[in-house]
């Protein structure tokens, strides 16, 4: 079986467990364009352009998991001298479902707050919109570091940072293991990845 049909497999067995475009798209790493065409497979229309990233291998150990998100809290430590401080954070948002575990464990080693943010794509209305899970804190009056694992497109980024802004809260960054797209901000707010993939050619 090729990788290719391997995602299709992958990509259609999350539909049968009731999973959404959006959410498949977030358990493949693939933008929403990608898993459309996977689980139609429209006759002559060709592949998206894309790349996925399978990081299940760390994903999957708490302790590796650990030692990616300490990475990243790392980068930024050392890039604090350009922008702020660790200190001027006062919650972390983890852009669910794979920005959390990494959210989490950032926000337990800084002694942070922690909220969780549920994109558009992952609700089941009518009208999608992205909301706060009310189990976790809430964000108003904070400045606030934004995790994800992949930046795909940067689509749900400019929507998790638009919320945040309209509940009275300042995003200060963007942290992610891996850019496919090579940003360097949006809306206004600086994208740090630990990876950027390039294509050439």
């Amino acid at each position: 079986m090729t990788a290719l049909e391997e995602l299709i497999t992958k990509a259609k067995a999350l539909q049968v467990e009731g999973q959404t475009p959006g959410q498949i798209s977030d358990q493949l790493g693939l933008s929403m364009e990608t898993v459309t065409w996977l689980l139609t497979q429209q006759k002559g229309m060709e592949a998206p352009k894309d790349v996925h990233i399978d990081w299940t291998a760390v994903g999957s150990h708490g302790a590796l998991l650990s030692d990616m998100a300490m990475m990243m809290l790392k980068r930024f430590l050392y890039m604090s001298e350009e922008g702020c401080a660790a200190s001027e954070i006062d919650a972390v948002v983890g852009i669910a479902s794979s920005g959390v575990p990494l959210a989490t464990l950032i926000a337990a080693e800084e002694g942070l707050k922690l909220a969780v943010y549920l994109p558009a794509k992952h609700s089941g209305s009518e009208t999608p919109t992205g909301s706060l899970s009310g189990t976790f804190s809430t964000i108003t009056g904070q400045r606030c570091i934004i995790i994800d694992d992949v930046v795909t497109t940067g689509t749900t980024l400019s929507e998790a940072i638009q919320f945040i802004r309209r509940h009275g809260a300042t995003p200060v960054a963007v942290w992610s293991l891996f850019d496919k797209r090579g940003v360097r901000e949006v809306d206004g707010v600086p994208v740090h990845s630990l990876f950027v993939v390039s294509r050439l050619g």
